[in-house]
């Protein structure tokens, strides 16, 4: 092997460190019985071990679908986006549903856990920081209206309607499950059109509002260009490593919650925050670079996901196991939701974002966490 292509090899490793960490990781749990650890102190090593191993492949999973987003532009970018997200966070609470003691809750505080963090934490910080980094910032109104006219139907249809429906438990019954689902799969198909196709003007920045640029801006230019075919590989095995370390991590989160008596809704913001922080890191760094329009289009985007794909599936799940999935949220989750919801309204209900708009979704955000620790 020649001594440039053996540096470029050795480059193409380093890259991809984050991938080859996980597989390592995966490697020693599988082969040895380490996550039976009863001591404490080893099983929140081991956890913190196992978060960060699934943390990394993450970040990489989304670099390379973002780099196969570039290269294919839209519809295909978002698709590959989304749908790379959505394997993420529905492997992981199948996982933890499914192992030990079942979990019927876990679904419905994942999702309303990635509302709070994306809709509160994340645009809390992302317009307080851009906010005094810029002072006003601004987005395009039309995108983020048509973002909350589908997010609002969709967030009260799969966390609210069902403490009213006939079963009185905040369940669904089989036939109200499949046609909540399968209605909820076409109005997310219907708004991904809009997005990617009919009004993509709508998800750009507002000085090029009739531009043809994609809504998914191209990665930095670096040094080692990857075939198509390579980030497709390294995508899926990627997510195929999440998916297996998801069921070890799974192990130690229904020990927390079962054993430890950790609130359900901490494992909700477990994975939440696994699955959504590549991308707020990213929106905050938009914000920072007076991008917001791209920031609005991941922390809503994300938000709406979290509700159009999540509930069919686990609503998939919960049919094929038999187990029985509580999507309706509690009475105090409920009014912060629906406030969410106003809040958001009136933020994204004009053309520009400043500090004040921030430090209320700021305010949101830490009530949640306070009734989370003291209900």
């Amino acid at each position: 092997m020649s001594p440039q292509r053996h540096r470029s090899l050795w480059d193409r490793l380093r890259s991809e460190w984050f991938l080859i960490a996980g597989i390592a990781s995966l490697a020693v749990f599988l082969a040895t019985p380490i996550s039976e650890a009863t001591w404490p102190f080893a099983r929140a090593i081991l956890f913190a071990w196992l978060f960060t191993a699934v943390l990394l492949c993450v970040f990489r999973v989304i670099h390379h679908a973002g780099e196969l987003a570039a290269r294919y532009g839209e519809p295909y970018g978002s698709m590959i986006l989304t749908f790379s997200l959505l394997t993420i966070e529905i492997s992981l609470i199948a996982s933890v549903m499914l192992t030990g003691s079942k979990e019927p809750t876990l679904a419905r505080d994942t999702m309303f856990a990635g509302i709070m963090l994306t809709m509160n934490g994340v645009v809390g910080v992302v317009l307080l920081i851009g906010g005094l980094q810029h002072f006003q910032q601004d987005y395009n109104l039309e995108g983020a209206r048509a973002y909350l006219a589908a997010l609002i139907p969709l967030a009260v249809i799969g966390l609210i309607l069902p403490n009213f429906t006939s079963s009185g438990t905040g369940a669904l019954t089989t036939s109200q499950a499949f046609t909540i689902g399968i209605a909820t799969v076409i109005f997310y198909g219907i708004f991904l059109a809009i997005q990617t196709m009919r009004h993509r003007s709508f998800f750009v920045t507002p000085d090029r509002g009739h531009s043809s640029e994609n809504i998914i801006a191209p990665p930095a230019e670096t040094s080692l260009p990857t075939s198509p075919a390579a980030h497709f590989a390294l995508l899926f095995a990627g997510l195929v490593v999440i998916v297996a370390l998801s069921r070890e991590l799974a192990v130690f989160v229904d020990y927390g919650i079962h054993r430890l008596a950790v609130p359900t809704a901490f494992g909700g913001i477990l994975i939440a925050t696994l699955t959504l922080l590549p991308e707020s890191i990213a929106a905050l760094k938009d914000a920072l670079k007076d991008k917001l329009q791209n920031s609005v289009n991941v922390f809503l985007g994300g938000a709406l996901a979290t509700i159009g794909l999540t509930v069919p599936c686990v609503l998939i799940i919960g049919a094929l196991t038999d187990h029985e999935v509580v999507l309706g949220l509690k009475g105090p989750d409920m009014v912060l939701l629906l406030l969410t919801l106003f809040v958001s309204s009136m933020t994204f209900g004009g053309v520009r974002t400043n500090v004040l708009q921030g430090a209320v979704h700021i305010l949101i955000f830490v009530l949640y966490l306070i009734l989370i620790m003291d209900p």
